[in-house]
């Protein structure tokens, strides 16, 4: 089942898809980071965006 673009929101938010690129673009946009760390990030902590901004040494989101 591909990803519906159209419906967002849910739990799909706070989850980080680190293989599709539209999402990985976004993700590392809003975090201010590169596809790249995400990605380091997505293998260090899981993909809950949470963890992720933690990792990375944010606290608030920017989305």
């Amino acid at each position: 089942m591909s990803d519906n673009k159209s419906q967002t929101g849910g739990q799909d938010r706070e989850r980080i898809n680190i293989h599709q690129d539209y999402e990985l673009r976004d993700w590392a946009k809003s975090l201010n980071t590169t596809p790249e760390r995400i990605k380091e990030a997505v293998q260090a902590v899981g993909d809950r965006a949470e963890k992720v901004r933690e990792y990375l040494g944010q606290d608030k989101p920017n989305r």
